[in-house]
């Protein structure tokens, strides 16, 4: 018997890494579409990014309470999940238990420990779960989280409170059956329990319970990569290669610094090489970005943060950060399934001018993303290409860029009369 759930245990630990796999791996290949860049500046900033970011979640704790809730669901799921090599292996090998005899004396307090965390777990995704469905949190509550994204955030939550109760319940049958295992700090509460039922029934619900969790978390790992929760993996490559810069200093264009240079300096053109190919001003589409801001897109929690901290989205205006990250996303995904679907654009098909044009480019987004993503980038890219290569800007715009263009400033002013209100002052 033991060794036929040994066999079934492989295989589907098997069929679980190949599936989360490949999935994987069309995920790089859709992030790999965009732009090249070279993001490997200062690694030691970087890495403090990550533990800053990733691993800190420094920027959570501007609402401490709700970070701290965080903190539980996040950093109690992972590691309460070290167990799992234990029952990886108690699956691969048949045995039980088996870091047990090594620990000695340790092995409750370690598991002990899980325990503890586990009902942080239950407690912290409880009050997410009444956030987001009684209480209705603003950010939380939008109509870009309609269907899906709403039902993905629910059913996380739920799966990982039944996670948590299997692992707690698992734990007592086990105790009540075998003596020499535990006592555990939550779980040996409830052992009184469960000591008037049989040693088969003991046996059946222990197992039960252990089969759950552990096919329970291979599921859950191949969801990841569909669901916006794929964060828990991509925040950390995320903060590694976020943007250095001062916020707010935009990306200049070499095409048109070319033009500038030679315009200023008209004896550079007869040295300068001709090139054959036309110069792309902006994105369009997905493989007009960056894979920065690909990844960006996959590494977007839909928290709402960024939304809720725009001030042209609070002012009833159409634009929604997190929308911007959502439709990249659903759009790479898209290209990485079907190709680059004929007729279709990020811009237009997914992200409206409407949207664009709302943007005050004031940063208020990258400041509050708690993973160092840059909806403004992709905003100013898509924006770049209406304006450069559409000439599509409204008609403020145009007369804006019309005086810069022969006067020199944003002003109907020419340069002469610039300085008049001075001399009439001294009149």
């Amino acid at each position: 018997m033991h060794i036929i759930q040994e066999i079934l245990f492989v295989f589907a630990f098997a069929i679980a890494v190949f599936l989360f796999y490949r999935k994987a791996r069309q995920i790089r290949l859709n992030i790999l579409l965009g732009r090249d860049i070279s993001l490997n500046d200062h690694p030691d900033l970087r890495w403090k990014n990550v533990l800053l970011l990733a691993f800190g979640q420094k920027k959570m704790f501007r609402k401490p309470l709700v970070a701290v809730l965080h903190i539980f669901v996040y950093a109690g799921f992972l590691i309460i999940n070290m167990e799992v090599l234990e029952i990886i292996l108690d699956g691969i090998l048949g045995t039980h238990r088996l870091f047990m005899p090594f620990s000695g004396a340790l092995y409750p307090v370690l598991v002990g420990s899980f325990e503890a965390l586990a009902v942080l777990v239950i407690s912290g995704c409880v009050v997410f779960l009444v956030r987001r469905n009684i209480i209705h949190v603003r950010r939380l509550a939008m109509h870009e989280l309609d269907g899906w994204p709403k039902s993905d955030a629910n059913y996380i939550l739920v799966t990982e409170i039944v996670l948590m109760l299997l692992f707690l319940t698992m734990n007592t049958a086990d105790q009540a059956l075998h003596p020499n295992v535990g006592p555990f700090w939550i779980s040996g509460a409830f052992r009184p329990a469960f000591e008037g039922l049989s040693p088969l029934t003991l046996e059946a619900i222990e197992r039960g319970c252990w089969w759950l969790h552990i096919l329970g978390i291979l599921a859950f790992l191949n969801y990841l990569p569909y669901s916006k929760h794929l964060h828990i993996i991509l925040a950390f490559p995320n903060a590694y290669f976020s943007d250095l810069r001062p916020r707010g200093k935009m990306e200049n264009m070499p095409a048109v610094q070319k033009e500038v240079s030679l315009m200023l300096q008209p004896e550079l053109a007869a040295t300068e090489p001709a090139s054959a190919e036309m110069p792309k001003f902006g994105a369009k589409d997905v493989p007009d970005l960056t894979w920065k801001n690909i990844l960006d897109a996959y590494s977007c929690t839909e928290c709402g943060r960024c939304t809720a901290a725009c001030p042209a989205n609070l002012t009833g205006k159409k634009l929604s950060p997190r929308k911007i990250m959502m439709d990249t996303r659903d759009r790479a995904e898209e290209i990485g399934k079907l190709g680059n679907t004929a007729g279709k654009t990020l811009l237009r098909d997914y992200i409206s001018e409407e949207e664009l044009r709302a943007c005050t480019s004031c940063n208020a987004c990258v400041q509050e993303c708690p993973v160092s993503i840059n909806p403004l980038h992709i905003i100013l890219q898509l924006r770049r290409h209406l304006v450069m290569e559409e000439s599509s800007a409204p008609q403020e715009w145009n007369m804006m860029f019309s005086n810069i263009e022969n006067n020199m400033a944003p002003w109907k002013f020419s340069p002469d009369d610039r300085d008049k209100w001075a001399t009439e002052m001294n009149a």
